[in-house]
This record gives C-alpha cells, structure tokens and sequence, in this order.
C-alpha cells in the first residue's frame, strides 16, 4: 500500500554547527541555494532562511561595503532568538511561578532550594503551571531567569571513603552504646528521638559553639548558643533543653563521642546513647542539617560574629522547608502534628 505525500509525517531537526560551517564553505564557492540543499539534505528554504539570517555587512579597507555570511553569526542569531522564545514562553506560562521562585532563592534566610520551592508551589498550586526541578536548573543554566548559580547553595560532592574493615578500637564509647537504642528510635517510626552535636567557629574549646538537636521522625532543628564547648557546659546545655520539655517529647538522645560530651551521662530526664567511634553516619538527619547551617553560619568564622537573631533566622529557615521525603511539608508542620496528636 502506497502512503500519499500528504500523510507522510516530516520531522524537522535544527541545523548544527558543522552543517552551517558547510553552508558557509558552499556559499563562499559560489554554489547556489538549491545545490547546498541538495549536498546537505536540506530543503532550500531552510538554507535560505539560514543565510539571511547569519549574514552580515562588512566594509573593506577601501570603504566598500559588502555582505557575507559567516557561520558563527548565524549560529548566534539562532541562540539568541531561541532565548528570548524560552524567555517569552516562561512569562505567558506562569511569571508569578519564577517571580516568587526568583525571591525566595534571593533571601537573606533562604527557606528554600529550587526542588523545595517547585515541590511546595505543586503542593498549594495543583491546577497552575509549574515546571519540573529539573527544566528550572536548565533555565538557570542557560541564564533565562534573573537567578544565576551563585545565588544557590553549594552543591558539594561527598564521596565515599572505602572501607578497609579495620575498625579502630583507641576510643571506647562514653555511656550507653547506641546498639541498646530502641528499634523504635532506629527506624523513626515513634516521636521523641534526637541526636545532637556540635557546630563550631573557631577549633577551642573556650570559644562560642552551637549545640544543635534534631528530632529523628520529623528532622525538627533547635540550635543552642553555648558560651564555649567544654564538657560541662555542654551538659548543663542538654539538661536544661531536657528540663524544658515534657518526657514523650524527649525520650532518648544520641551523640557521639567526642571530649566535649563526655559529661553527658550525668543527664537526667531522658535516656542518652552515644555513637560508635568515628561514624558520624549513625547521626545522619543532625550531619545534614549541620550542613545546611553552614549556609548562614560558614566555617572558620566565630560564633561571636553572629548574632542570636540571625541563628534564630536561620534556624527557622531550616524548619520552614519543605522537605521532598515529606510530601513537601516543612519540619515545622510535621513537629506540629506530631505535638497535637
């Protein structure tokens, strides 16, 4: 069965570099239109169009004026005209989407990534435009919105140390390992379960240091200023936070090992446990969050230099996040339900 020439579906695939870089070679040869069609597979209105578009007027050293097309010019011209169709594209499918994604990657205390931000607006937004994390970091990339790469936190590639199965046996554990820790408390599955460390300005022990808590279920931050990092300021810290809340808000507490916790199993209140030795992975959601604080409070800079205003704007930026592990709810929003149930 013959199919007609009307039916036969064309698809039409933009010119590359090379092939313009041919077409300027042709056309400096004096080969016609049709003919670098015919060599390029083309059809003549594409080279034509093609042509005009990348030509460009030159004067001589003689003062005369003379038109030629050169192959990067028109590769220009068709980038250009590209970017201001995605601009003219972005405006008429949503703006108030990539004005208020452009505002919030700009604050001071940024409450959101570009994934946070899409997953939010899809969640209070479902019947309206909105593009995927994804197709926003392309824009950005290629400059079609007025955020550009620095305006997003480091992207930081961690890798994997690998493992010789040697473990070391110089540090033993300060208080109840965190093998007796409830399986309820491992898998997140009951309220009531932090881990904690430190983050810390300058490396002594007499200078300011942030003790932070994390809530396990539901990655609630509370970030505590203490005067310095010695042992026993850290545990009057714990125990104050401890004293503060009602027992099924705390139920148990995780740290690791280092010097300036090993006090901590004179708390009273709540049940403590302690990490092994060097796996800083056994406190994952208090690591990352850490990290995230970094954002506001960078390494290398005193605690001094900050204000407790700007750790509580931090802080709180933090738990307004939404989160993709929870359906994009904040931590805030889960922590009160949490309370209320």
């Amino acid at each position: 069965m013959t199919q007609s020439k009307d039916t036969i579906k064309k698809s039409y695939k933009q010119l590359s570099s090379e092939e313009r870089g041919q077409i300027q070679s042709l056309y400096e040869d004096h080969y016609s239109i049709r003919a670098i069609a015919k060599r390029l597979a083309r059809d003549p209105s594409t080279i034509s169009r093609e042509i005009k578009r990348g030509t460009v007027t030159q004067m001589s050293s003689y003062g005369v004026y003379t038109q030629r097309y050169f192959a990067d010019s028109g590769q220009i011209q068709y980038e250009q005209r590209r970017l201001n169709c995605h601009r003219k594209s972005l405006l008429e499918h949503n703006p108030e989407f990539f004005n208020q994604l452009t505002t919030a990657l700009k604050a001071k205390f940024r409450v959101h990534s570009v994934d946070s931000f899409v997953g939010a607006y899809k969640r209070h937004h479902p019947a309206e435009y909105c593009p995927a994390t994804p197709t926003v970091y392309r824009y950005i990339d290629r400059g079609l919105l007025a955020v550009a790469n620095i305006d997003l936190p480091q992207q930081v590639k961690r890798h994997q140390k690998h493992r010789t199965g040697r473990v070391r046996q110089n540090k033993k554990i300060l208080g109840t390992s965190i093998e007796q820790r409830p399986v309820a408390a491992n898998d997140r599955s009951e309220f009531g379960h932090w881990e904690g460390d430190l983050v810390k300005g300058k490396r002594t022990s007499d200078q300011p240091a942030l003790l932070t808590l994390t809530e396990r279920m539901t990655r609630y931050e509370v970030v505590i200023r203490i005067p310095n990092y010695q042992a026993e300021t850290c545990k009057a810290a714990v125990q104050q936070f401890v004293n503060k809340l009602d027992a099924e808000v705390v139920k148990s507490l995780t740290f690791d090992n280092g010097a300036e916790f090993s006090a901590l199993s004179e708390v009273t209140g709540t049940n403590l446990y302690f990490a092994h030795p060097y796996t800083p992975s056994e406190r994952g959601s208090n690591e990352q969050l850490n990290g995230l604080l970094r954002e506001f409070i960078p390494k290398g800079q005193s605690i001094i230099s900050f204000s407790d205003d700007h750790i509580k704007q931090a802080t709180a930026a933090l738990n307004q996040r939404p989160r993709k592990l929870f359906g994009y709810k904040s931590a805030n929003e889960f922590m009160a339900e949490q309370l209320l149930a």
